[in-house]
């Protein structure tokens, strides 16, 4: 095991754990080396180490408990969506499984919005989609491209998708630096959403959950290409 460079030494060694607990070098449920022989093995002070691992258990990944060490959580069962951006960074396969959940979650709570919308979301869904067309760079673009979605959730009339929906998002508005390119062009992106945000407005169930698949398939395609 190389020491680490002492100049961004806790950041790195938050990496570093993050990496080594996400590839199962420590499952979940194990404890992690006493924390004198890890201080050593990443050539750090058990201050920086104590640093790092508070950082950990604010992210899930671990949870320390004085007299027995610190254990390894099952962050599958017990995390939140704030791990995502870990796990897809740790393991490409995970951004894969997102993608899917979103475009599921995505299709089946259009239908509910276009069903469940009012005037108000209608009025609103119209002015969000209108600031997406004149937002003014890829990321203004992402970010108002995001308050549709908010609103389509909140337009389902459940809290569980509203709360599945923001989950998605907010994991997503963490990593959204990577995905900037399908939004270069707001008119382009306001184009392509537009056919669901109409299906909703119009309150065409059917209409909405086939123009919502289409619209997360292509998203998904450019983003991952």
């Amino acid at each position: 095991m190389e020491p680490i460079a002492r100049d961004t030494v806790v950041d790195a060694l938050v990496q570093r754990l993050c990496a080594d607990v996400l590839s199962d070098e420590y499952p979940p449920g194990s404890l992690l080396t006493p924390e004198r022989e890890l201080a050593e093995a990443y050539g750090v002070t058990r201050t920086s180490l104590k640093h790092a691992l508070v950082r950990l258990a604010q992210l899930g990944l671990v949870e320390t408990k004085h007299g027995v060490g610190t254990r390894v959580r099952d962050y599958q069962r017990e995390g939140g969506w704030e791990l995502l951006p870990l796990l897809v960074a740790s393991d490409p396969v995970w951004l894969g499984e997102v993608f899917e959940a979103r475009r599921e979650i995505g299709v089946l709570l259009a239908g509910r919005a276009a069903e469940h919308r009012t005037e108000e979301h209608r009025v609103e869904l119209a002015a969000l989609l209108g600031a997406v067309r004149t937002a003014r760079d890829a990321d203004a673009v992402q970010l108002a491209d995001c308050e549709v979605h908010r609103a389509l959730a909140e337009a389902s009339g459940s809290r569980v998708y509203r709360l599945l929906a923001n989950g998605l998002l907010n994991a997503y508005l963490q990593v959204r630096h990577l995905f900037r390119q399908p939004f270069a062009d707001p008119g382009v992106a306001a184009d392509r959403l537009t056919p669901l945000v109409e299906a909703v407005r119009a309150g065409d169930v059917a209409g909405a959950r086939a123009t919502a698949e289409q619209y997360l398939t292509e998203t998904q395609r450019l983003m991952l290409g």
